[in-house]
């Protein structure tokens, strides 16, 4: 760096001995030209010069005009925004050195984009722009929550000239207040929010693409499409038994398999073939046309440097889109210069291959050239051989130079950015937004801008063109029935609801066709807030499947077959038209506490054949299970309340067979059991079907309802609250009304002259109630008098006046009339002012005195001693 300061200096010399040597030539010239009145006739080259200066000079366009003085009160504005400070002043002047210097070392590149002009007119360095804040809200606190607020908020304004930095940077809050900006402005602002985070992060003005500038989402994917990647869980290996079945020998041939084989291979060869040509057709229609000032449109965002908040690699956002994007992505085509709110930086890397192959280390000063001394990245070390070479005495003088050249940034011109809790809430302009994106639509609401609490709209379409919907994905908050999202696939018709906790049914997923009862559904449930221990309900036509967890009876799974329905089914009939069950089957987990042989793993109700099937849980190294089945034929006597059990009735297999189980007696017990286990059964069937009628009606009443729910806290909203908080304002006002009016006590300074404690005799009480009365009437008296001395105070000088212009009216100028005039007029004025005072005091005086007099007898210190006077 100190041989281009020498280099800069001699070449500095040598320009301006000849500036000196061209003036003394032109000197020489003026001499030897004849002297001519005329006026100077411009030749055609010279025409040709000056329009092409003229062409040269750049006119400010009218829209920003229209927005500097329309939409921008300047006049209300802090004075940081319409001057500069002394530092900000050498700052311009170390920036503009900074300047000449680089165009005259690299002459073949771009200006610098260093000081453009504000809202105020005001040349303001790009880094004192930056106002590193920390929002108040959590939301806020990360890099992509603050992305995505800066793209969703801000409306997005294209360059004026796409092949230049702009003229203007606005400041944030202009900015926010405004709600629209361009690239450089919406960068600043998402700058300054990840600064104040603790992000190191830095504003980036450099070159993109086509869609990048122009914000064109339509040939990205919408990151709401993309499905997380599923976590293939390694089933574990089990370990073989010592005792295992053989599998059957396989007996089929092995030539037709491998010819079987081949002709699925072709088959899937085919396919994918197709959809490689597919695939290759849409990405040719897909292509865009090539851009004609493709690396030359300029485009700012912003660089997030690894290490801080614990980023792992540097990383680039979008502050238009709020995406985020690796440094070597194709969007990104090259860097002129970054900055932050401590330093500036130059690009010095080639970036031939966009920013692939740039290196973002700051503190390499070949590779960045900064320009205040102050930075705080830190510089590469060198080498052994490198710090052996160097004189210590260069050093100490290259370090004392650098010290006197050091200059610190000012802090930032720009007021506090805020962002109030409507803003916050509000976020899109006007609460709404559309994104375009490649077959694909996002629609973005403020909440409680739409009646039913739609927030976010995910429309899928089947072509480029958005003509024919795929699916649509609707999410919600504040509902008071929890719906948080609703997706519709409208290829199958299948519509899938998925509910917060909270339901008044723990409902979680409920997926269906139609509305209508006994049509195919799942439904699924918080188990963990269900008594039952329900998870999830399948049901068909004439089928319904029930999936439980933790229950104390280790139920795990109901399938439960109907019959066809005798009457057709209404809404009020459910109770009595129940459909006929055919057969129930229920599974059991494992109960540790009971034998494996006695523990129940599958029971079936055959209720039309009238048997009951058993099977019990197999024993850990065992490979078959108990199994029973018990035939419902009873015989009963002539009374019918004696059943008489027969061996033909329970047919049984059994691994251990014992002794307790062969006897008619347990196996009487436990059909007696099984009865009574089918008909609750056939009980919670019917429950089920009255649970699932209900909750087909509650769902009508809440999608035609679509209530929304307020936080107590929302006191805008929250009617019940704001009643509440005015009832407690209009108390505090009461309550402050009696204590002043208690302050004003007439009686304390009376009762102050008695000794503290003492009870009030008649006699004092009647002393009081007079002095308090003659004090009175002294003071409506004093009141009376002091008015009528103003009034005649006024009405002696007003005489003066009129007898001293009687004297001089002859000699007097026009001047000192009209100042006469002026002196009478407000003279008069006062004085019947005065006058109505006086006229309507002694209207009010006795009635005041009367009213005085009433509120002592009626005042209850005195009420008790006077009231036989009165």
């Amino acid at each position: 760096m100190e041989v281009l300061r020498e280099k800069v200096e001699e070449e500095e010399a040598a320009e301006r001995e000849e500036a000196a040597e061209r003036a003394d030539w032109a000197e020489k010239m003026e001499k030897l030209k004849p002297a001519s009145k005329e006026g100077t006739i411009l030749t055609q080259e010279e025409l040709q010069d000056l329009e092409k200066q003229l062409a040269a000079i750049r006119v400010p366009t009218s829209s920003e005009m229209i927005i500097n003085k329309a939409l921008i009160d300047i006049t209300k504005l802090p004075p940081s925004y319409t001057s500069n400070s002394p530092k900000e002043e050498h700052l311009l002047q170390v920036a503009e050195n900074f300047s000449r210097q680089y165009s005259h070392l690299c002459p073949d590149r771009v200006p610098l984009f260093l000081h453009p002009l504000n809202e105020c007119e005001v040349p303001k360095f790009v880094s004192t722009t930056l106002r590193p804040t920390l929002m108040p809200y959590p939301e806020l606190y990360n890099w992509d929550g603050c992305a995505q607020f800066v793209s969703d908020f801000l409306t997005m304004v294209p360059l004026s000239d796409p092949l230049k930095p702009p003229t203007h940077l606005y400041s944030s809050t202009t900015v926010l207040k405004l709600q629209k900006g361009n690239c450089f402005d919406s960068s600043t602002l998402l700058c300054s929010m990840l600064i104040g985070s603790g992000y190191d992060a830095y504003c980036v003005n450099g070159y993109g693409s086509l869609d990048l500038c122009l914000m064109d989402l339509t040939r990205e994917v919408c990151p709401l499409t993309l499905k997380a990647k599923e976590i293939v869980k390694e089933k574990e290996k089990t370990v073989p038994k010592k005792y295992a079945i053989k599998p059957p020998r396989d007996l089929s041939s092995r030539f037709e398999q491998e010819q079987e084989d081949k002709r699925l291979q072709a088959i899937k060869d085919q396919e994918e073939k197709r959809l490689k040509d597919e695939e290759d057709r849409l990405l040719a229609a897909e292509k865009s046309k090539p851009d004609p000032l493709h690396g030359l449109r300029v485009h700012s965002w912003v660089l997030v440097l690894a290490g801080k908040r614990e980023v792992p690699e540097c990383f680039f956002i979008d502050p238009l889109t709020g995406r985020s994007y690796s440094t070597k992505d194709e969007h990104f085509l090259g860097i002129e210069s970054l900055w932050n709110h401590k330093n500036y930086w130059i690009n010095m890397q080639d970036c031939w291959n966009c920013c692939k192959d740039l290196v973002f280390d700051l503190g390499d000063p070949v590779r960045w050239e900064y320009m205040l001394l102050g930075t705080d990245k830190a510089h590469l070390s060198l080498t052994n051989e490198d710090d052996e070479g160097m004189d210590d005495d260069d050093d100490d003088d290259t370090v004392k130079e650098e010290d006197d050249k050091s200059f610190d940034m000012p802090p930032s011109w720009v007021s506090p950015i805020e962002i109030t809790p409507d803003e916050f809430e509000t976020r899109c302009p006007s609460g709404k937004k559309v994104i375009q994106y490649k077959k694909a639509q996002v629609e973005k609401w403020s909440p409680y801008l739409n009646s039913n609490g739609l927030v976010c709209r995910l429309t899928t379409y089947e072509d480029l063109q958005c003509t024919k919907v795929l699916e649509v994905k609707e999410w919600y908050q504040n509902r008071e029935d929890m719906l948080e999202l609703k997706h519709i696939n409208k290829i199958t018709g299948l519509h899938v609801d998925y509910f917060k906790p909270g339901h008044p049914q723990s409902l979680r997923v409920h997926s269906y066709k139609s509305m209508q009862p006994e049509m195919d559904r799942v439904m699924e449930f918080y188990e963990n807030i269900r008594v039952d221990g329900l998870q999830k309900r399948e049901e068909t036509p004439l089928t319904m499947t029930e999936y439980f967890q933790g229950r104390s009876d280790f139920l795990s799974y109901r399938h439960i077959i109907f019959g066809p329905r005798i009457k057709k089914l209404t809404p009020n009939s459910a109770d009595s038209n129940p459909r006929p069950v055919v057969k129930i089957t229920e599974r059991f987990f494992r109960n540790p506490e009971k034998l494996a042989d006695e523990d129940v793993a599958e029971r079936v109700f055959l209720i039309q054949e009238e048997r009951i099937q058993l099977r019990y849980h197999c024993r850990d190294d065992y490979i078959t299970a108990s199994k029973r089945e018990f035939l419902r034929h009873m015989e009963v006597d002539s009374k019918g309340n004696k059943i008489i059990m027969t061996p033909d009735m329970c047919i049984s297999f059994e691994v251990e067979p014992m002794e307790h189980t062969k006897k008619l007696l347990y196996q009487y017990e436990t059909m007696i059991h099984l009865k009574q286990e089918e008909k609750l059964s056939r009980h919670q069937a019917w429950e089920s079907e009255l649970e699932v009628l209900e909750i087909l009606k509650l769902r009508e009443e809440e999608d035609e309802a679509h209530n929304l729910t307020v936080s107590i806290y929302d006191t805008k909203r929250n009617e019940k609250s704001k009643e509440y908080r005015e009832a407690m304002e209009r108390v505090m006002h009461e309550e402050h009304m009696r204590q002043v009016e208690t302050q004003l006590d007439y009686l304390a300074p009376f009762l102050a002259q008695l000794p503290p404690g003492e009870k009030l005799t008649r006699w004092q009480a009647l002393r009081l109630k007079d002095e308090c009365l003659s004090d009175f009437k002294q003071r409506l008296i004093d009141k009376a008098n002091l008015i009528q001395a103003r009034f005649e105070k006024e009405t002696q000088e007003l005489q003066k006046k009129q007898q001293w212009y009687q004297e001089n009216q002859v000699t007097l100028t026009p001047e000192e009339e009209d100042l006469y005039l002026s002196y009478c007029s407000q003279a008069m004025f006062r004085i019947r002012i005065l006058e109505q005072r006086l006229n309507r005091h002694k209207e009010l005086a006795p009635l005041k005195y009367l009213a005085l007099e009433e509120k002592l007898y009626k005042d209850p210190r005195l009420v008790d001693f006077v009231k036989v006077f009165v």
